[in-house]
């Protein structure tokens, strides 16, 4: 049995973990803003930059639930550190890569890196403390570093960028990883699962294949032709394997997905929102930075700069959002979010060579804020009501729709701009922004379906028994 950590011990926990958090989210918008420069140094395509972005996103949603089944097993400390030296080693690689095919391979593995931070950090966050309330305020703490990583990764790329050039978006990493690892081995206890799950290879397997087809037919689609005949195989593959992954998954007594909490509409709602939500962040960073830069001739620092709204939207509203749930429940702080995401993609729906400024700033902190409200009532409403063995996989499941989200939003954005010159990508654009709308106004729909929390701890600890 480990010993108990005093509060500082605990907070110091929190604070170790939040610093891989923060790497992780980091790496999933940082990149977006370099890609012209990227584009431009390695003589790539839009095609290929969504890859650049993609095969990051993707393997970090299709390994985020097997990772936290390999810590539970194995001790999550040492995944967890072995997370943050793949992570490291794949960001160097990443940095000193010669082609564009060696840096999507090097994004690939931080991915599997990412992967053992992100799921494995929250259970040793959790683990370390056992007081239900104090725990709560951890993970505020933790829903508040991430969504500042995530809308502060336009404004860092941008700067860095500009001063040192595009491969300093993955020298950066250096030394927040070699603090981490560190910090980890002095202050983070070793932890496991009394019961681990049991390791899903086939269902592993198959989710991966489902979620890279379907996303890399996206991607490619403008390329090959959405009718060719590698499209017709591509489509039917990604069938195929949903169809056995359901299959498998519904048969297995320990499956990687529990397909049951599919069952509850409300949970399906949540998981199907929590995408949306993402797919519209993803959508707004990317056609915002190929039209600033390419459209407009902004520099990389102008163009992240002018996300910064985005930024201060969600780094305010993430931990107003906790504090509404806690009062209200989910739907005040999903009506808001739905409300803000639909009437910020509205604004550009417009959008052409000449819009002012002050409309793409307010457009800006719209998306801001609505995906700051977002995120803690999604989470709330995913796991309210289950018992705490089934609400950890509700967890994990919607943070792979998160990463899908965000993998689906760089493929379809791209695949409106790819063909686009620097005069056509604001026309080009404009679907996209009522994606935008459109995902705003699906939350606006989820938040109508959920219900106030009544006594969910009381619920959940009688289904619990």
């Amino acid at each position: 049995m480990q010993p108990l950590l005093d509060a500082r011990g605990r907070w110091t926990v929190l604070a170790v973990c939040c610093l891989s958090m923060f790497l992780v989210g980091l790496d999933t918008t940082i990149v977006n803003v370099g890609l012209p420069a990227i584009g431009d140094g390695l003589g790539v395509g839009t095609r290929g930059l969504e890859w650049v972005v993609d095969a990051y996103t993707l393997v970090l949603a299709a390994l985020l639930i097997s990772s936290g089944a390999l810590a539970d097993r194995f001790g999550r400390r040492r995944v967890f550190r072995y997370g943050l030296a793949v992570f490291g080693a794949a960001s160097l690689l990443c940095a000193l890569a010669p082609s564009a095919g060696v840096l999507v391979a090097a994004r690939a593995l931080q991915g599997i890196g990412a992967s053992m931070l992100s799921p494995v950090a929250l259970a040793i966050v959790v683990n370390a403390m056992p007081d239900p309330k104090e725990r709560a305020r951890a993970i505020g703490v933790w829903a508040s570093v991430f969504g500042l990583s995530m809308a502060a990764g336009p404004v860092t790329g941008g700067a860095l960028v500009e001063a040192l050039g595009w491969r300093s978006l993955f020298w950066i990493n250096a030394p927040v990883v070699v603090a981490a690892l560190v910090l980890s081995a002095v202050f983070v206890p070793e932890s496991r699962a009394p019961r681990p799950q049991r390791l899903d290879l086939p269902g592993q397997a198959l989710l991966t294949v489902a979620v890279a087809v379907s996303v890399g037919v996206l991607i490619e689609g403008p390329h090959i032709g959405w009718t060719s005949p590698a499209a017709l195989g591509l489509y039917g593959c990604a069938a195929v394997a949903t169809v056995a992954f359901v299959r498998v998954e519904s048969r297995r007594p320990e499956p990687l997905m529990d397909l049951r909490l599919f069952r509850r509409p409300v949970f399906g709602g949540a998981v199907l929102g929590a995408l949306a939500v993402f797919v519209a962040l993803n959508v707004t960073l990317l056609l915002s930075t190929f039209y600033l830069q390419h459209g407009r001739g902004w520099t990389p620092l102008a163009a992240g700069t002018a996300t910064l709204p985005m930024a201060v939207g969600a780094t305010v509203c993430a931990p107003l959002a906790g504090r509404l749930v806690g009062r209200l429940g989910p739907r005040p702080p999903l009506l808001l979010a739905g409300g803000f995401l639909t009437a910020g993609g509205l604004c550009l729906v417009g959008l052409d060579q000449d819009t002012g400024v002050p409309l793409l700033l307010t457009a800006y902190l719209l998306v801001g804020i609505g995906f700051g409200f977002a995120n803690a009532p999604l989470t709330n409403t995913a796991v309210s009501g289950l018992p705490p063995a089934r609400a950890g996989v509700a967890g994990a499941i919607t943070s792979t729709a998160r990463q899908l989200g965000a993998a689906l939003g760089i493929a379809l954005a791209g695949g409106l701009v790819a063909t686009a010159g620097p005069t056509e990508l604001a026309r080009a654009s404009r679907p996209g922004w009522m994606l935008v709308a459109a995902c705003g106004a699906f939350l606006l729909l989820v938040a109508h379906a959920s219900r106030p929390r009544k006594d969910t701890t009381g619920v959940a600890a009688a289904r619990a028994r």
